[in-house]
């Protein structure tokens, strides 16, 4: 190994080349490592992006290491692998190339007098930052047919799907026709949530780069849309990262056809695996996920803290949010997503 250098994609096609074949010959990638991701956060957020390689003599790649910098008086100053996303990292095909990707990312945060690093890893990384294990991805494994995963569940989560036809709601998997309908009830859940909403062109834009990869499931009573899901599928696994539903209809278990539609496309798709996305152990979330045979997997995010600060605390569980929390609870869904993209741009 000789060098590590940024990986300034877009400079030529031939370093987006590389780098995706990289991504696609390594087993420990993921498809937010796809260099796709950077266009999408820099073109729906404006965030600048810090794309590092490790390279050979040969100037084959060896390692790599997406970060983006966020940066709000209100949140601090911080570069992150990867912001939005359940996963990301860095991932380097030799312990050698995996040291000079950490020293380059502590040097860039130093440059960019960042507080702190975060990388979103599925597996324990040897290195001597800080990790926490907050969070857990949970993950169904699939057979080959639909029919053969209804047998497999309990009676009652069958009940509970063929509940939602029975009350004359509907299914489908569609693309960027769908759009509209997913926000509608994803921004409304969010305001319910009191978390701020994504602004609906980074799903459009994610829609746009990923044209393949990207589906949406949406759940309708009549010409309601309630209850949504966004997929994204990378080699055998399909992944919802983002799932809502309205909560005015949940007597109805929309959320149940939502799952149950989602899980028959991934089985015709062919995919193998189905990942409900991150969950606090034993919250609401995980019971849910885990009605439906899904298993907990560790996920690990590692943290370099600049002068050996504390860990921060950026998320919806730290008391010193709970009043926002309450007060964006009581705005009109308008206000929150007129207000909301602005904030959470700033939030990884």
């Amino acid at each position: 190994m000789s060098s590590i250098v940024p990986s300034i994609l877009g400079r030529s096609d031939a370093e987006i080349l590389a780098w995706d074949s990289y991504v696609l010959r390594s087993p420990d990638t993921t498809g937010y490592h796809q260099s796709g991701w950077r266009r999408v956060i820099q073109e729906a957020f404006g965030h600048r992006t810090y794309y590092l390689a490790a390279q050979g003599q040969d100037g084959s790649v060896q390692g790599i290491l997406p970060l983006v910098l966020l940066a709000s008086r209100g949140f601090g100053r911080f570069l992150i692998s990867l912001p939005f996303v359940n996963y990301g990292g860095l991932v380097a095909s030799s312990r050698e190339a995996r040291r000079l990707l950490e020293a380059r990312a502590i040097e860039q945060a130093q440059e960019l007098n960042a507080d702190h690093i975060e990388l979103r890893h599925q597996a324990l990384m040897d290195i001597s930052w800080v990790a926490t294990e907050r969070k857990v991805s949970m993950r169904l494994p699939l057979p080959s047919s639909y029919e053969q995963l209804l047998k497999e569940f309990p009676s009652k989560l069958r009940s509970q799907v063929r509940r939602a036809q029975k009350e004359g709601m509907t299914a489908r998997v569609g693309g960027g026709e769908c759009l509209e309908e997913f926000y509608a009830v994803f921004s409304r859940c969010m305001r319910d949530l009191g978390t701020p909403v994504y602004a609906k062109a980074f799903f459009a834009k994610i829609l746009e780069v990923f044209p393949k990869e990207a589906r949406i499931c949406v759940v309708s009573h009549g010409a309601t849309p309630v209850a949504a899901g966004f997929l994204y599928g990378f080699r055998s696994s399909l992944e919802v990262p983002w799932a809502a539903s309205d909560k005015r209809f949940n007597k109805l278990a929309p959320n149940m056809l939502l799952y149950g539609t989602v899980l028959e496309y991934a089985c015709q798709q062919g995919f193998h695996l189905f990942d409900f996305g991150r969950s606090s152990q034993d919250s609401g979330t995980y019971r849910f996920k885990a009605q439906w045979g899904a298993q907990p997997h560790q996920l690990y995010w590692h943290y370099w803290m600049k002068d050996g600060r504390p860990v921060p605390q950026l998320n919806p569980q730290n008391p010193k949010y709970a009043l926002a929390i309450r007060l964006w609870q009581t705005l009109p869904v308008a206000v929150a997503n007129l207000l909301g993209p602005h904030i959470v741009k700033h939030l990884p």
